[in-house]
């Protein structure tokens, strides 16, 4: 895996690669914090990890965070870097954040949703986690517990929950056994 991080004046500066409309590279890249000219768009993943009594392993993000600070959220998430494919980036953002080894090689994603700077790739991930042997990064996540969808549901209704459709977060809870938008396996 490799991935562009430029130092500038000893600070790190996250790049990322920009794609047109139909998702291809455009061979253009920017920065963390720059804005993103209205025409291009940057790939972010996202990661449900969902054990065998069906509950999903959440995060709760450092109550410092610049957005969603102190509230929980899916079990990890961040951007693709620059060279990096969706994959290679939501493998090094589980391991950064929770500091689980999981090779992705063989993985695609469950679902892609639009946003309106780019686009979202959602992998699920069924396995049971041990919490206590996660190694949580210091400058991200605050915490970490499983909960059930209707614990999450809740969540969303009291606020500490990021704001996702419930609609959304329960399709991640049917697409945990299934990839398609088939309900059944075909023969």
């Amino acid at each position: 895996m490799s991935h562009l991080i430029v130092y500038q004046g000893g600070n790190s500066v996250e790049q990322w690669d920009l794609y047109d409309i139909d998702r291809i590279k455009t061979g253009n890249r920017t920065e963390r914090g720059k804005v993103i000219p209205s025409d291009r768009y940057r790939v972010v993943v996202h990661l449900c990890i969902i054990n065998s009594d069906n509950q999903m392993l959440i995060q709760q993000r450092k109550h410092n965070k610049e957005s969603w600070a102190g509230l929980w959220d899916l079990s990890v998430g961040g951007h693709v870097v620059a060279g990096e494919t969706s994959r290679e980036g939501i493998q090094r953002e589980l391991y950064e954040e929770l500091g689980l080894a999981v090779d992705m090689t063989n993985s695609r994603p469950s679902l892609t949703m639009n946003f309106p700077q780019g686009f979202d790739d959602i992998f699920i991930l069924r396995q049971d986690v041990d919490l206590s042997r996660l190694h949580l990064q210091e400058t991200e996540v605050e915490a970490v517990r499983y909960a059930t969808l209707d614990e999450i549901l809740a969540m969303i209704d009291d606020q500490t929950f990021i704001p996702y459709h419930k609609n959304y977060i329960s399709l991640l809870f049917d697409l945990k056994d299934w990839m398609g938008v088939h309900s059944k396996k075909t023969k």
